[in-house]
């Protein structure tokens, strides 16, 4: 907590109190693991106590170890321990891309559904369309604003992004049917994708929401989000060749 009071002092992006919660959790993981095996304080923990509590979970093994080393690392500095067992761990972790993405068909099957717009809600298109064609993430699409719009030039600027993003026709038309519905709703709220719960506050639309705009297609907006920058890296590298 101390080490998150000074990065936001330096006007720095501090680790979330949920990443805190997970690497707290690790270390009571750890604990009840050490436990079982006889351990009853820190002082006889030893990097192979520690290489067969990440051996139970090889993919999260790098992920652990972050939390771990730095738990260590006070526990040296206060004394706790005389010596860091998890300075000499290694986790390697894979390397590449290990998510899901669409198929080579899929994204036009996809364009086509969100294009046409007939029969789709507005925010289903311009989340799909946003996602697939502009790399859009979930916080970026649920934090956007009427000040993020500039319609003369038609471009968005997604929140964090530090330059405007000039959209296609197909992504324009569907963010105007976004703003349509949002003026038929009456509401004050500032953000594009505003829902029944949200029209009468000030507060963006739920991760949820986003999901759920998708469901008709069965795809979670990371996959869309996924496949456009796998698409962006194998363009560069072809670039390059």
């Amino acid at each position: 907590m101390a080490w998150r009071e000074n990065v936001e002092r330096l006007g720095l992006e501090p680790n979330q109190l949920k990443a805190i919660e997970v690497r707290l959790d690790i270390v009571r993981d750890l604990a009840l693991h050490l436990h079982a095996k006889g351990h009853i304080t820190w002082a006889g923990v030893n990097t192979g106590d520690f290489g067969a509590f990440l051996a139970r979970n090889p993919a999260r093994g790098a992920s652990w170890l972050a939390g771990l080393r730095q738990f260590f690392s006070h526990a040296h500095g206060t004394g706790l321990v005389l010596h860091n067992p998890a300075a000499a761990v290694e986790a390697p972790q894979p390397r590449g891309f290990s998510g899901s993405a669409l198929t080579l068909d899929e994204p036009g099957v996809l364009y086509r559904r969100w294009s046409a717009g007939e029969g789709v809600l507005p925010h289903e298109a311009f989340i799909g369309l946003a996602a697939l064609r502009h790399g859009a993430a979930t916080t970026e699409l649920r934090h956007l604003t009427l000040m993020d719009i500039a319609t003369a030039a038609r471009t968005i600027r997604f929140p964090r992004r530090s330059v405007d993003l000039a959209l296609d026709e197909a992504t324009w038309r569907a963010l105007e049917a976004c703003l349509t519905h949002r003026c038929a709703l009456h509401t004050d709220n500032p953000h594009i994708l505003v829902t029944r719960l949200t029209r009468v506050t000030t507060n963006p639309a739920g991760a949820a929401h986003i999901r759920d705009s998708l469901a008709p297609t069965g795809l979670l907006p990371r996959i869309l989000r996924s496949t456009r920058l796998l698409t962006l890296a194998d363009e560069l590298v072809m670039g390059d060749v």
